[in-house]
């Protein structure tokens, strides 16, 4: 019974540690596309990813084209900040 248990409980901990990432969002980049490939899921060898390197949605949407992948607005870029204040130094 104690084996049992044991085993069940490491099996259940591979479970929930497999579904564990980073961040998948480049903040620097306002679009990005979602990949999707087959295969995905525990063991499948496949699995989605994020490409956050695209400026604009139609530059997105031409890479994203014929392919399984959809285009979105980045939730992690800073769309409403004003670009940083630059110091001028005092000419004495």
């Amino acid at each position: 019974m104690r084996l049992s248990i044991l085993t069940f409980t490491a099996i259940a901990t591979l479970f929930v540690a497999a579904d564990a990432s980073a961040q998948t969002y480049d903040p620097r980049y306002p679009v990005c596309m979602h990949v999707y490939t087959p295969g995905g899921g525990f063991g499948g060898g496949g699995g989605d990813y994020f490409d956050c390197s695209f400026t604009s949605l139609p530059q997105c949407r031409a890479t994203a084209s014929g392919r399984s992948a959809s285009c979105d607005l980045n939730p992690y870029y800073a769309f409403d900040q004003p670009p940083p204040r630059r110091r001028h130094k005092k000419v004495q």
